[in-house]
């Protein structure tokens, strides 16, 4: 019988920098002040991966993740024991109060619908989500006082900002609302400050962070700026390289059309693998030192640029796009979010 065909290398990458997730980290752990640093490692750590975040996150010193659904639990699971995992969405369902019992994760609960189904469980250690005003997730400051609430082991009480990384009045509303909250309800710690928070100010901290976006390389406020290190960088291969004649187009829509005689190459990624179309007359890749820019639209699986900075480059050779998340968020229109977690299977592969 033949053998199994041997899978040639793929021709796309995303080179991730595990060190600069550990020293993000230990960044913001020294923001923190005398509060503890966790980590948000929801949606597959942002995109980066559980698998190569998880490893640098412990090394780095963080004890305490949050993730949002429970199917994220058991990777995260492989990494470190249950009592130091959360789980923000919380138990809308009896059965998911069983499942955090029987992994030793804790729930978030949200609701007192949510109370209730981890009471029918057997209740245990929890944490509790306060809505302070962002009108998402949370119980109402006016449902604290509710007999169900009598007896509910809450590990961390927190609550969530919404406008840290914006100035205005809002989160220091939020921060006052959240203070109030605190003598009302028995807690072990409390939590307020995401990546943003921390950058308002030691007064957000309390005695648990919750960074997520700034882990993997996102600026969330200007404060940030030159303590956070880029973690993530899509790489492609050239998979063709040829010379467009003067007044040639190039892609869908011949959106670009050569004005000289220009060398091109074709890079095997596209708005399937998360380098969207907004990058189409906007993105760039380097070589080196050489800046070689985005030509026409970018394609399902394919992306033209200008090698006219580096004319050797042939196929096969590697090219890593230019992607600062506060720079591409600027030039892109897109959310350092959604710049981290739109990455595609083929790239996260």
């Amino acid at each position: 019988m033949p053998s199994d065909p041997v899978l040639p290398p793929p021709a796309l990458r995303l080179r991730i920098d595990s060190g600069a997730i550990g020293a993000n980290w230990q960044a913001l752990d020294r923001m923190s002040g005398s509060a503890d640093a966790g980590a948000a490692v929801k949606a597959d750590a942002y995109g980066v991966g559980v698998d190569r975040a998880m490893p640098a996150l412990l090394k780095a010193g963080c004890r305490n993740f949050f993730v949002a659904h429970w199917c994220e639990v058991p990777e995260v699971l492989q990494h470190t024991s249950g009592a130091n995992i959360s789980v923000l969405h919380g138990p809308t369902s009896q059965a998911d109060g069983v499942f955090a019992r029987d992994a030793g994760v804790r729930p978030v609960l949200n609701s007192l619908a949510q109370v209730r189904n981890w009471q029918a469980t057997g209740g245990g250690a929890c944490d509790l989500m306060v809505d302070t005003g962002m009108n998402r997730l949370g119980l109402r400051v006016e449902e604290l006082g509710d007999s169900l609430l009598d007896g509910l082991e809450v590990e961390v009480l927190m609550s969530h900002l919404a406008c840290a990384d914006e100035d205005g009045p809002q989160s220091a509303q939020q921060l006052a609302r959240f203070r109030d909250v605190l003598a009302k309800v028995p807690h072990r710690r409390a939590s307020l400050a995401n990546s943003a928070g921390l950058a308002l100010g030691s007064e957000y901290a309390f005695d648990l962070t919750r960074p997520g976006l700034s882990l993997y390389g996102g600026i969330a406020r200007p404060e940030l700026a030159g303590r956070i290190r880029q973690v993530v960088t899509p790489q492609a291969a050239i998979i063709q390289t040829r010379t467009v004649p003067a007044g040639e187009s190039i892609g869908y829509g011949g959106t670009y059309r050569a004005e000289r005689d220009t060398r091109i190459a074709i890079l095997s990624i596209g708005y399937a693998d998360g380098y969207l179309r907004c990058w189409s007359g906007k993105g760039a890749f380097r070589h080196g030192e050489a800046v070689l820019p985005v030509l026409g639209r970018v394609s399902m699986d394919m992306t033209a640029i200008d090698i006219s900075a580096a004319p050797h480059l042939a196929e096969g050779d590697w090219v890593d796009a230019e992607y600062d998340l506060a720079e591409a968020s600027a030039r892109t229109g897109l959310t350092q979010y959604e710049l981290l977690t739109l990455s595609g299977p083929r790239l996260r592969g």
